[in-house]
């Protein structure tokens, strides 16, 4: 077995709740000063800083997940995974049908930058991002996973879109192979503990670790680990 460090729920300076600091350069930058070996980058209901986020990864040689926090229409916050960011940004379009169009306002709720390579500014998104998107909790999974993707309750420890405060439990009719946690709360089968860091001093440390079969391709391995293989 081998032990890696890893936060899988990171917001960018795309979630509007989320700092201008945290731009993809800067997350990869904390992520190696803090000795993680595996990040995702899980913007609200939206992937579109996944490609820059990909490429500052891979110069310091993490792996990175690409993926969004998506909100259902029961408010329950999803964590939804993907290989690379051209599969997150098909899943983002299919995800687009759904999305309430609200129009972002930046003074009361903070910008929404898209970013490019070396943390250039591409563009703003116009519509606020954290909005209750049309897709039951059972439609999302069933879309996430119809697209390749892997997908898990986000923060269950928390009362506010925590799938345990909202619904009571888990779903029967849904299988969830692992569930996120953002502290050490006793849970039955497979978790994550994840940071759902905001600003870069948020972000978790290689005291955050799971432990994964010996492989060639870490990447395939974490996978397969959050897809209950």
């Amino acid at each position: 077995m081998i032990s890696l460090a890893c936060d899988l729920h990171l917001h960018s300076c795309l979630s509007p709740c989320g700092d201008e600091d945290m731009t993809p350069c800067n997350i990869a930058g904390m992520a190696h000063i803090n000795g993680l070996q595996a990040v995702a980058l899980t913007d609200h209901n939206s992937s579109k800083n996944c490609p820059a986020f990909e490429l500052a990864c891979r110069e310091y040689g993490i792996i990175a997940l690409s993926g969004m926090e998506l909100t259902t229409a029961e408010e329950i916050h999803l964590i939804c995974l993907f290989e690379n960011s051209a599969l997150a940004a098909d899943f983002e379009s299919a995800v687009d049908e759904y999305r309430m169009r609200v129009k972002n306002r930046k003074e009361i709720f903070g910008e929404q930058l898209i970013m490019g390579e070396r943390d250039a500014v591409i563009g703003e998104y116009p519509f606020l991002l954290p909005t209750a998107t049309g897709l039951s909790l059972k439609q999302g999974v069933e879309l996430c996973r119809s697209m390749g993707g892997i997908c898990y309750p986000a923060h269950i420890d928390r009362e506010a879109n925590g799938i345990l405060a909202i619904l009571g439990g888990l779903p029967e009719d849904i299988d969830f192979p692992v569930v996120e946690t953002v502290t050490d709360m006793p849970v039955s089968g497979r978790r994550i503990i994840s940071s759902d860091a905001h600003r870069l001093w948020e972000i978790k440390d290689e005291a955050n670790t799971i432990l994964l079969p010996e492989s060639a391709d870490r990447k395939a391995a974490l996978m397969n680990y959050l897809g209950g293989l």
